[in-house]
């Protein structure tokens, strides 16, 4: 069968697996893509009118599509698929939006709402479908995706963890089963044999992560890109292991888009296997000591929002001095070897802390934190050297050096798909970079009722210790009447620091944080409940309703309190969407402070005037606050291009015979 999303205008790369080709956009191309992609969205038809149209549908064909036997639904779902998902298409996309829902009602006992239905219609014409929080996103997903493979075409449901792959795929499959597709999931540590059987379901559920790095394996395992032919004659002399795990990048329906195509875009996906002992082990002490007898400001130079140190020349001539004086030889009297190994000794003291950045497990092993979930990334390393130096700080074993083998970022592995489609809550801020990188536009769909979020008035205070005495103070104002509150932090530290707080004042409490992290879904839905009192990293526990207990809606709902604004307004509004879901009542707050890490690191002279003030006003400190961020979001974007950048410049020298990746 021709797939149909293959159009004559779609070049393609010599290659058994599926993919549009990787080509470098240049500057002037990318302002061009940004300007006609603000222009789309300028003439691009207002949601609203589409969600009368199919809401009149719905009401006009229910007698008619309920008459219909499972068989006869099926049929007609699946003849009209594959015109349905036509560029283009309107009529034939409708009435398969209308069959698709039906099929849900009677598999799920789930009726779409109409804004479901424009959000999946969305997602099949390969778009950004911006939902808030609550508004069934996991629904939506599964209409889309079972519309598009009744058409004929592999689909990938990509998710942020594990457990929302599991169980968003448990969810739909009685759906997706009714239409005749089978429905694979992919998950951290199965084997290559279940991974393959799960691709090359209808409909394969999995984390971004886990299919780069089986994408780069099955790369490594081909010598780099090859023909279907090339493939079989390597399979047929054994210079092959096995056949590729996947079949293709056709179409794919990225949930948290945000988070999976922005966040954990600055940093490439590396396939590496472990190369014996890292050779400057011996010297990292000696490296750790002398890095912390360096002075900032004259020996270095410190970029904490960069994670950047620079030696300055006196800092290079002091270490230089030292080395001749010390007389050590070999790594110590080469000034490349020697100034890289005090950089990576600085940046593991001043840059990297322990509960923020990482933790050390309880078998004594450096686990990454992602700053923007929460949540341990297993499996993760730190490059060049900084992963053992951090561990040889922590005083515990070094870990084995790595050797890459390919790598790649997200933004040049989602711009592969044939058709990618995206869902989120907080799109808008990003909406040209993902026009520019990954060919997205954004449609905002309207709430299916209307919002009942509270807003309180920021809370502004001198320092940490005000602000955690302020929560303090409002939980316990709460928790007293039975409202439940739900507190996010950026840390795992300050989740710690305020839940010893919150014990000393006799106040029962979850905490949610890295260490518990197998624990979140379950945590995070009972947040809701009455008197419930939940402390957890910002992004904790997201994809997961938290429902109110009995009485909770009179109590005013769930109230979230953000105790320090991230780097990405994203990520606060992600937050405080957790409250007033489907048109639930509640409240939503922040207390903040001026040594909080936004300020001190991008708050600019504008910080050192709000100091000064005996007691700033919040129009000023949001001001402030909302420049830092900006400023914040400006060196991200910068950092992610470079990403970027940096793959294509090293994907000459992988090693790879013949092509690159």
């Amino acid at each position: 069968m021709v797939n149909p999303l293959i159009s004559p205008a779609t070049r393609l790369a010599r290659t058994a697996f599926v993919e549009r080709e990787d080509k470098p956009v240049g500057l002037v191309d990318q302002w061009a893509l940004g300007v006609m992609a603000t222009g789309r969205q300028w003439l691009a038809q207002p949601p609203a009118r589409e969600i009368r149209t199919l809401t009149a549908a719905m009401q006009a064909r229910s007698a008619e599509l309920s008459a219909l036997d499972d068989a006869a639904l099926v049929a007609q779902l699946r003849a009209v698929a594959p015109q349905a998902i036509l560029p283009g298409a309107v009529a034939p996309l409708h009435q398969a939006l209308l069959l698709v829902a039906e099929a849900a009602h009677r598999a799920l006992g789930m009726r779409p709402y109409a804004t479901q239905l424009v959000g999946a219609a969305t997602l099949v014409r390969g778009k950004l479908a911006e939902m808030q929080t609550g508004e069934g996103k996991t629904l939506t997903a599964g209409l889309a995706a079972c519309l598009v493979a009744c058409a004929g075409v592999p689909v990938h449901v990509v998710t942020v963890n594990d457990y929302l792959a599991e169980r968003d795929a448990s969810t739909m499959q009685p759906l997706l089963a009714f239409a005749g597709l089978r429905v694979g999931v992919v998950v951290h540590g199965r084997e290559q044999a279940d991974k393959r059987n799960a691709y090359a379901c209808e409909v394969a559920y999995c984390t971004g992560k886990e299919m780069v790095f089986d994408y780069l394996r099955d790369r490594v395992a081909a010598g780099g890109r090859a023909t279907v032919a090339q493939l079989s004659a390597r399979q047929l002399w054994g210079t092959m292991s096995a056949p590729p795990v996947l079949r293709g990048l056709h179409f794919a329906i990225v949930d948290e888009a945000d988070s999976i195509l922005i966040d954990e875009a600055r940093t490439p996906l590396i396939l590496a296997v472990k190369d014996g002992n890292y050779e400057h082990a011996a010297d990292m002490p000696q490296a750790l000591q002398w890095a912390a007898a360096l002075t900032p400001g004259e020996d270095y130079e410190l970029d904490a929002g960069r994670r950047q140190v620079t030696l300055s020349r006196q800092g290079c001539e002091r270490l230089a001095l030292q080395a001749q004086q010390s007389g050590q030889g070999g790594l110590w009297g080469a000034a490349h070897a020697r100034e890289h190994l005090i950089t990576q000794a600085l940046r593991a003291l001043v840059l990297f802390e322990r509960d923020r950045h990482y933790l050390v497990d309880a078998e004594g092993a450096v686990q990454i934190i992602d700053e923007y979930t929460g949540r341990v990334l297993p499996g993760r390393t730190w490059e060049q050297g900084l992963h053992q130096m951090i561990e040889c700080k922590e005083g515990v074993a070094l870990s084995e050096r790595t050797r890459t083998q390919a790598r790649i970022t997200y933004q040049r592995f989602f711009a592969r798909y044939l058709r990618l489609s995206g869902m989120t809550g907080t799109a808008r801020e990003m909406a040209r970079e993902l026009a520019v990188v990954y060919r997205l536009d954004i449609v905002t769909i309207p709430t299916h009722k209307p919002s009942a979020r509270r807003y309180q008035p920021d809370t502004v205070c001198a320092n940490a210790e005000e602000k955690w005495q302020t929560v303090v103070q409002q939980v316990a104002l709460r928790h007293a009447r039975g409202q439940p509150v739900l507190v996010g932090t950026r840390s795992v530290q300050a989740s710690e620091i305020l839940s010893q707080r919150l014990t000393r004042h006799g106040l029962a409490h979850q905490v949610l944080n890295a260490r518990q992290d197998a624990e979140e879904a379950a945590v995070v839905a009972g947040a809701g409940m009455r008197a419930a009192v939940t402390v957890a990293t910002n992004m904790a526990g997201r994809g997961t309703d938290i429902a109110l207990g009995e009485g909770v809606a009179a109590l005013g709902g769930l109230c979230v309190v953000l105790t320090e604004y991230h780097e990405s307004p994203r990520i606060d509004r992600q937050l405080l969407g957790r409250c007033a879901r489907q048109g639930q009542p509640g409240e939503c707050m922040a207390v903040l402070a001026l040594d909080d890490d936004l300020f001190v690191q991008h708050g600019g002279p504008t910080l050192r005037w709000l100091r000064r003030m005996a007691r700033p006003s919040t129009f000023w400190v949001t001001r402030s606050r909302r420049a830092a961020q900006a400023r914040a979001e400006k060196m991200h974007a910068r950092t992610r291009r470079d990403a970027t950048q940096r793959d294509r410049q090293l994907e000459q020298s992988m090693g790879f015979s013949g092509d690159p990746l």
